[in-house]
């Protein structure tokens, strides 16, 4: 995009003095051009359909329709245009919902104007890119996700053929101690979608807890 015409970036947050600073940055900036601001959810998604912003920077808190369903919203309904969280939330649960919703980049709001500049150039131009502290999270769940790793998901398989592969998968990192919250990260899945494959993995093993289960995988 550099050399051709500006980056058309809109900004998506419900606390005005956030969004107007947004736009005054972002507006100084020479490769870019602010098409549009909302103040909601709804609003974020109206406006990436009805202006086709090249970026849109989405607040994850906000009333209407959250950031992380106003996101899964942009990527079906304006897929040209690359979402980049902006956000004060660095949790597991806040960082894994974003991405699964297509998220191409995650920024805290404590990013500085070089950084954000930097990560709204790299979205527009197809790169994914996070903030230091969210890829050291990410970096953490496939860590700690890595002693069950696709073999021991595999001999599960074999084990237990009632099983689906996720399911399998989940049950592995089950046996390696991890919480729900963990397995989710580990995984980029939602908490409620980890509870549900280990409902699902305790009706076909038909054991009634997790300590039953993993006394199972390790006999």
């Amino acid at each position: 995009m550099t050399g051709e015409r500006p980056i058309r970036v809109a900004v998506a947050d419900d606390q005005a003095i956030v969004r107007d600073g947004l736009v005054t940055l972002l507006g100084l900036l020479p490769d870019m051009e602010v098409v549009g601001e909302a103040s909601d959810g709804e609003e974020a998604v109206a406006l990436a359909v009805t202006e086709k912003p090249d970026v849109l920077l989405m607040d994850l808190r906000m009333p209407v329709l959250d950031g992380a369903a106003a996101t899964a919203r942009v990527a079906a309904e304006a897929p040209g245009t690359a979402v980049l969280v902006l956000t004060t939330y660095a949790d597991d649960a806040s960082i894994v919902g974003a991405l699964r919703a297509g998220a191409r980049g995650y920024l805290t709001k404590d990013a500085g104007r070089t950084e954000l500049a930097a990560a709204v150039r790299a979205v527009a131009s197809g790169q994914s890119t996070f903030a230091p502290e969210v890829g050291a999270r990410i970096v953490g769940s496939l860590t700690a996700a890595a002693p069950a790793g696709p073999d021991a998901a595999g001999a599960l398989l074999t084990r237990f053929p009632s099983l689906t592969r996720r399911e399998a998968e989940v049950l592995a990192l089950v046996a390696d101690g991890l919480s729900n919250a963990e397995i989710a990260g580990a995984l980029f899945v939602s908490v409620a979608t980890v509870k549900t494959h280990i409902n699902a993995i305790f009706a076909k093993l038909a054991v009634r807890d997790r300590a039953q289960a993993i006394t199972l995988v390790r006999a």
